[in-house]
Order: structure tokens, then C-alpha cells, then sequence
């Protein structure tokens, strides 16, 4: 017998006390005693051993692929900066994967990894950061402590922050400001959209912002964010089909020493290793609200440019996994399908006009679309925008350019798809999602994603799914419910802009003239684009100079 129980059986009885009452005296004593040792259980699990379950693993696991890939989730990105140190969330991550640990080196990291074929990086967009790293499955072994240590033990040297807050400050003032107009027009619509909230700022910060962070900050936001309760693993490729999977066997302590690390255990490995992590996670960030628009407002960046760049948007109610949000893609599909030349934007402007080199629509964040064909993962957001992208046009086509797109967009809410545009749209698109993950590191991102947006099914399985369900009348409706014109934002990057700006304020004419023949249809329709209505107010038209944006 216990000596808890010889105690109570030993214990002298109450007066008044009966038999019956003492045993149930008695039991609720064990009853007690019982409960604080599960405590004491569940604090010691609680302690630096107890294994990472924050979130489930994501796991996508490829038959015949050769490779692993890894992406670690951790949910904090730009929204999480704080106010004055904007740009801390992506010189933190960069601070982890492109900088030394505690044990190498970065030159040496680099040749490391170099023999291995494999390397590892990170991506920190508004509401994501994620270090992601692929390697061949023999080398997993040699390659799984470089990765490990990357996390685990940043050095977090000075010389390494010079080096990468030099490069941010030159992606800002260099590259943003003067080498990518295009980039730089959908910058100035996104930060006027959603000025005043999280979303409000660029994710790779502002000059003052980035010059004033410290490595103190960078290990105090290290610290709070990257911690075991707010990091989610995702893996993919030669990894076991059960992986993950529940078990009843105990989990033994695995090293990490080469040749000991391999696809069948780095599950486990990982979730150990993280667990080494600091426990918390910090408070949600609210979702964005942005200022409802009204009417139509315009920042003309003035800039020494050889032709115009035109970003148009406004936020959006809907996200994806919404059945409404698949209606739409298909209508935003034939407006304007991302570097696709059948859709009708590409058609009007650049097809039969020849003004510029592509134009297209979003109802998505889509960063760098300059240097992509399909879209990216890992870049979730909880509000997202309607946003339409014309690439470069002539300085004298400007005007024309812009009305040409509002007036496809007007005819598109008015009259929605004909039969004919919706079956052709949505048979081309149920094709065109598989080229979306083309790789096993892509699955495992748009995997990632799901556990973002909360889907139960697959994104892309849903996507090609509804594809065979959705119809024409709730791709219409979903139209004329999400799209508008009469509350926008409209960001320009130009040269003369005062004079775009008299244009606009006095809705002008714009009529264009071209070098070759035109058809009599193209020709009839550019009347109608000449003289197409966009009102807009003296007050709501700000000029700045390029060289005082994200200065502040």
C-alpha cells in the first residue's frame, strides 16, 4: 500500500463523521492528490522537453522525389513591425538565413552548402515569414545542422546587419525608387490604401525606419516572435507517407550527428530541435481595416521616366476558400490573367493598340510580378485587393491607357461574361492551376497556405473542383457585388505630372493617334475611350516627388 493511502487509512475520523462520509472524505482527498501530480506531469512536459505541438505539421509527402524540402512557418511578419522600426520583420528573418551562427561563419555556411547542391533562405511578407531550405535526400544528413543552426542559433554579428540594412536601404532608395517604375507604382497603391494600418508600410521598410534598428531590436523581436508555440513545420518530398502521424511508442532522443539524420526521422528531429525554442506566442495582430474609399483619389509620383506606370485597386471583402472567391477568379481571369495574352485587358492595350508590354488584374497580392508567371505562396493575407497592373504605355498615352482599362472593367460590371467568355474561361483555368505547384517545395507552399486561410480542402483541389460547379450566374453576381468604380486608388509614376493632373481634374479628352493602321472597330472604340467619364477632384490628386517616398 502507498504511504498516501496508509496515511488517510490511519487518519483519525471526524467527530460526527460516518463511515460512508469518510470514504468519500477519503476519495476526494486521492481524487486531489491525483490531480496536482497530473499537473506536476503536465508541467514538466510543459519545461524545455516537452515536444513541439503548437500546430499540426504541414506534411506533403511525394512519391519518387529524391528531394526534401522544409518550410518553417512562423506567424509574424511586416504587420508585426513597430512603429518607427518598419522593415524589423524582414532583416530579422534575413538575419537568420543570410548571416552567420553561432558556429560558422556565412562564407563558410555558403561552402557548406555549396558540394550539397542545396541551400536554405527566407521570405517575410506582410502576415508570414518563412525559412524554407530543400536539399537532395542523401544529403540530408549534412545539410539538416546548417538549416537547424540558421534557427536555433543566429549569430546575429553587427557586421552582418550593415551588410543586409545596406541592401534593404538600397532596395528602397535605389532599386524601388528609380529601377522598377512598375514596382514602384504598385508600392504607392498599396501604401494608400492601407495607410494608417499594420498593412500601411513596405515590408522591407523606410529609410529612417531602417537605418534606426538596432541588433537589440533584432534580438528582442527575434525573441518574441520566433518562439515554439508560433512556428508551424511544413515538409514535403522523401519524407514517410505516415509521417506525423499518431503514435504510442515513446519518442527517443535523435542526434543530428551526419548519417543519423534522415527523411524517416526529421520530423521528429525538427519538432525536438524547435522545441528548444523559447515558449509564447505573442498577440494576433487584428486584420486591417482600411479607411472605407471615396471617390476616386490619384498620387502622381513625378519621376524622370521614359514612359507612365498605372496601378488602379481597391480592398476587397472576400479571401480565398469563399465559393465567391473562385466565382470571381474566373471573371478576373478573362479580364486580365497574369502574363497571359488572352485576357481582354492584354487584348485592348497592348494586342490591338501595341501600347505597352502586358496588362492585367489581381484579386490577390501578387509581389514581384514582374519576375514570375504563376503566383507565389507564402504571402497570405487576410485582406487582400482588387488591383489592376498596366505595365509602361508612352507619356502621350497615359490618359488614354488608363481610361481604356476603367472602361473594360465598367462593361465587365455592367454586362458580366457571356456564356461563351464563361465556359472557355473556366475550362482554361481548370487546366492552368496545375501549373501553380510544379514542384514539390510549391505543393508544400500552397499546403502552408491552406493552414493560413483554414481550408479543410485543398486550395487547388477546390479550385479545379468549383471549376465544374460554379455558373454563370454566380460568376456575375460576384461582380457585380465585389467590383466598382466609383471608389478607387489610382497610383501613377510619370513624368509632367501637373499637367496628367489638369487632364484628369477637367475629365479631358484624350484621344490617341497611332504610327500604323488600326481597324475600323479598333478606331470606333477609341472614341468611346477618348471621352470615357473619370471623375476626379482637384483635392483628392497629390504630386509627390519620387525621391520623398518611404523616406519617412
Amino acid at each position: 500500500m502507498s504511504p498516501e493511502l496508509l496515511a488517510a487509512k490511519s487518519r483519525k475520523r471526524p467527530e460526527g463523521e460516518t463511515s460512508s462520509q469518510g470514504a468519500y472524505r477519503r476519495t476526494g482527498d486521492l481524487r486531489r492528490r491525483a490531480a496536482a501530480l497530473l499537473c506536476l506531469f503536465a508541467a514538466i512536459l510543459s519545461g524545455p522537453q516537452r515536444v513541439l505541438a503548437a500546430q499540426a505539421p504541414v506534411l506533403v509527402p511525394v512519391a519518387n522525389d529524391p528531394t526534401v524540402s522544409v518550410r518553417l512557418w512562423f506567424k509574424v511578419g511586416a504587420q508585426d513591425d513597430p512603429p518607427g522600426k518598419e522593415g524589423l520583420a524582414a532583416l530579422t528573418a534575413a538575419m537568420l538565413t543570410e548571416a552567420a551562427t553561432q558556429q560558422h561563419g556565412y562564407d563558410q555556411i555558403l561552402d557548406r552548402l555549396f558540394p550539397l547542391a542545396s541551400g536554405y533562405g527566407a521570405s517575410s511578407s506582410m502576415e508570414m515569414t518563412v525559412v524554407s531550405g530543400r536539399t537532395h535526400v542523401d544529403n540530408l544528413a549534412d545539410f539538416y545542422p546548417l538549416l537547424r543552426d540558421a534557427v536555433l542559433a543566429p549569430a546575429f554579428k553587427p557586421e552582418d546587419l550593415e551588410r543586409l540594412r545596406s541592401r534593404a536601404l538600397n532596395q528602397v532608395e535605389n532599386q524601388l525608387r528609380f529601377a522598377s517604375d512598375e514596382e514602384l507604382g504598385k508600392a504607392v497603391l498599396y501604401h494608400d490604401v492601407f495607410g494608417g494600418t499594420p498593412y500601411g508600410h513596405l515590408e522591407v521598410g523606410t529609410v529612417a525606419s531602417l537605418k534606426g534598428v538596432t541588433l537589440d531590436d533584432v534580438r528582442a523581436f527575434y525573441a518574441k516572435h520566433f518562439t515554439r508555440d508560433n512556428v508551424v513545420i511544413g515538409l514535403g518530398g522523401a519524407i514517410p507517407r505516415d509521417a506525423g502521424q499518431p503514435t504510442d511508442r515513446a519518442v527517443a532522443p535523435i542526434t543530428t550527428a551526419p548519417g543519423q539524420v534522415n527523411a524517416a526521422n526529421v520530423l521528429e528531429q525538427l519538432k525536438r530541435d524547435l522545441n528548444q525554442l523559447p515558449p509564447g506566442a505573442p498577440t494576433p495582430v487584428p486584420a486591417p481595416a482600411p479607411k472605407p474609399l471615396k471617390g476616386v483619389s490619384v498620387t502622381l509620383v513625378e519621376k524622370n521616366t521614359a514612359s507612365t506606370a498605372i496601378s488602379i485597386g481597391f480592398p476587397l471583402e472576400i479571401v480565398r476558400g469563399a465559393r465567391e472567391w473562385y466565382a470571381l477568379a474566373i471573371a478576373n481571369s478573362w479580364l486580365g490573367e497574369h502574363r497571359n495574352s488572352s485576357g481582354r485587358l492584354y487584348q485592348v492595350i497592348r494586342e490591338q493598340r501595341g501600347l505597352n508590354y502586358g496588362d492585367y488584374a489581381y484579386i490577390e497580392h501578387y509581389p514581384n510580378g514582374g519576375a514570375r508567371m504563376t503566383p507565389p505562396q507564402n504571402v497570405a493575407r487576410r485582406r487582400q485587393l482588387f488591383e489592376i497592373w498596366i505595365r509602361p504605355v508612352p507619356h502621350e498615352a497615359r490618359h488614354f491607357a488608363l481610361r481604356a482599362a476603367l472602361r473594360e472593367v465598367d462593361q465587365l460590371i455592367k454586362h458580366g461574361l457571356t456564356p461563351a467568355q464563361f465556359e472557355e474561361r473556366r475550362e482554361f483555368l481548370k487546366k492552368y492551376v496545375l501549373h501553380y505547384a510544379s514542384t514539390t517545395s510549391e505543393r508544400l507552399g500552397y499546403a502552408i497556405d491552406d493552414a493560413f486561410y483554414g481550408l479543410a480542402e485543398p486550395h487547388l483541389d477546390r479550385y479545379r473542383r468549383l471549376m465544374d460547379e460554379i455558373t454563370l450566374d454566380e460568376v456575375n453576381a460576384a461582380i457585380r457585388k465585389h467590383w466598382q468604380l466609383a471608389n478607387m486608388k489610382i497610383a501613377i509614376v510619370t513624368q509632367g505630372a501637373a499637367a496628367l493632373a489638369d487632364a484628369l481634374v477637367a475629365n479631358a479628352p484624350s484621344p490617341i493617334t497611332y504610327s500604323s493602321p488600326k481597324t475600323e472597330a479598333v478606331l470606333a472604340a477609341d472614341k468611346e475611350i477618348a471621352t470615357f467619364p473619370l471623375s476626379v477632384a482637384r483635392e483628392a490628386v497629390k504630386i509627390v516627388p519620387v525621391t520623398e517616398l518611404f523616406a519617412k
